[in-house]
């Protein structure tokens, strides 16, 4: 038996080998078809490489919390949802048109080689078929993960509404882009985009894999909603205030692609009417440069949104955790930490 407590590096260890060799035959499949393939299935195994693996590690407790062994065909299910994660990673970054992450090329940045004007697209066209494959491989995975069949169709529905609410999410955010600035649309995009699948649905598909009672999945709503709320606030500063050395993002992005994002939209409420045109006109500049970037965030700082961002993040942790008093306690515990490792995160 293993510890109750959350080890998040022998956790992750555990998923990185699931993936890497899932993964890893996907792309001598793929090699086999054609050796032309090979850049794309590269980007596979990359994209699918990265990440600190909590949306695993929260379906996991949500199969603990239920009374359920450690299970290494479990770990199995749970590691599809990391491929979700790598699959809407990818799409977000051609939607975004990010240069980077984690510090590396992403997928589009990696596989753009036009070889003539009608294919300036190819980038991106080949990384949305990257996502698409990933997305795929997550529901084959969790299929043949190894838990019984009667385990699965427990949790098969809530795959459905994952997809959903995400994708809802994702075109929430396309809707509110451009948009002036509101405190409350940017939550609800930061609810649906990430927010749900993050923590909400990992937690209700381990539980239901696990089958959790009601009681139980009630809990799981109340802590992993706040808890994902939370999360994505966290990437929002870091996004802007963040090292990119740290981050492995490009801070210009939010700002460029004027993303409604809650600090944004704390500003927008904050400001007076010299510091709004102020702002107006660094939004409107379309390429923005470093400089922008130090007087944007001066700006930010100046009328306090930051620090305001971070007591919605403290507010929405502490809410989380309060949750977890109908959590059983080896588990209620393992979540708190986590709670704290994905919300403090420095800059």
């Amino acid at each position: 038996m293993r510890t109750e407590r959350h080890d998040a590096d022998a956790f992750k260890a555990r998923v990185d080998g699931i993936l890497g060799e899932f993964v890893g035959q996907e792309r001598d499949q793929l090699l086999d078809i054609d050796p032309r393939l090979g850049p794309v299935a590269d980007q596979l195994v990359l994209a699918s490489g990265q990440g600190k693996r909590l949306r695993a590690a929260f379906c996991y407790w949500g199969w603990r919390a239920a009374g359920q062994p450690d299970s290494d065909a479990f770990v199995r299910a749970a590691a599809a949802l990391e491929l979700v994660h790598a699959a809407a990673s990818v799409h977000d970054d051609i939607i975004d048109d990010s240069p980077l992450r984690h510090g590396l090329p992403t997928a589009q940045t990696a596989l753009h080689a036009p070889r003539a004007r009608e294919f300036e697209q190819t980038g991106k066209a080949l990384a949305m078929l990257v996502g698409d494959l990933l997305m795929a491989l997550a529901g084959q995975l969790f299929v043949t993960s190894g838990l019984p069949a009667a385990y699965l169709s427990r949790a098969r529905p809530l795959w459905a509404v994952l997809a959903r609410e995400l994708i809802a999410g994702e075109c929430l955010e396309i809707l509110c882009t451009g948009a002036v600035p509101d405190v409350d649309e940017s939550l609800k995009v930061v609810r649906y985009k990430t927010a749900k699948y993050t923590v909400e649905q990992p937690l209700l598909i381990g539980g239901a894999l696990g089958g959790a009672d009601v009681r139980l999945r009630k809990a799981f709503s109340a802590y992993g909603l706040p808890l994902g709320e939370a999360f994505q606030l966290r990437d929002d500063l870091l996004g802007l205030f963040g090292d990119r050395t740290c981050t492995g993002k490009a801070n210009l992005d939010d700002f460029r692609a004027r993303r409604p994002t809650a600090l944004l939209a704390e500003t927008w409420c904050a400001v007076d009417s010299l510091q709004r045109a102020r702002l107006i006109r660094l939004l409107d500049l379309g390429e923005p440069d470093e400089a922008d970037l130090c007087e944007l965030r001066d700006l930010m700082t100046e009328v306090g949104a930051p620090d305001r961002i971070e007591q919605m993040i403290s507010t929405r942790v502490e809410e989380a955790t309060q949750a977890l008093a109908d959590v059983p306690a080896p588990a209620a515990r393992a979540l708190t930490e986590l709670a704290h490792a994905a919300t403090t995160r420095r800059y």
